[in-house]
C-alpha cells in the first residue's frame, strides 16, 4: 500500500513535480494530483498505481513498507510508527 505522504517525499527526494511524474508514469496530472491528495492510503486504479510506483522506481526511489528492510544504498527517510 502506498500513502499520499510517501508519493509526496518520494517526489520531493527527486526533486520533480506531479506533472514529471505523470509523464514518467504515462498517466494524467489529474490522477497524480487526485493520489496525492487521499486522506491516508492512495485509492486508485491498480494499473495506475502500478505504473506510478514503476515509474519511482526507474527513476530511483525505493519505496519501503512498514515492516519492510531496506537493501538498497543511498540516501532517504523513513516515518517511525511509534
Amino acid at each position: 500500500m502506498l500513502s499520499s505522504a510517501q508519493l509526496k517525499a518520494a517526489r520531493a527526494l527527486l526533486g520533480i513535480d506531479q506533472s514529471h511524474l505523470a509523464a514518467a508514469a504515462g498517466v494524467s496530472l489529474p490522477t497524480i494530483q487526485r493520489m496525492e491528495a487521499s486522506d491516508g492510503i492512495v485509492r486508485a486504479q491498480v494499473d495506475s498505481l502500478m505504473k506510478v510506483l514503476s515509474a519511482l522506481e526507474r527513476l530511483g526511489v525505493e519505496m519501503i513498507g512498514p515492516e519492510q528492510i531496506s537493501s538498497a544504498r543511498g540516501r532517504g527517510v523513513r516515518l517511525r510508527d511509534d
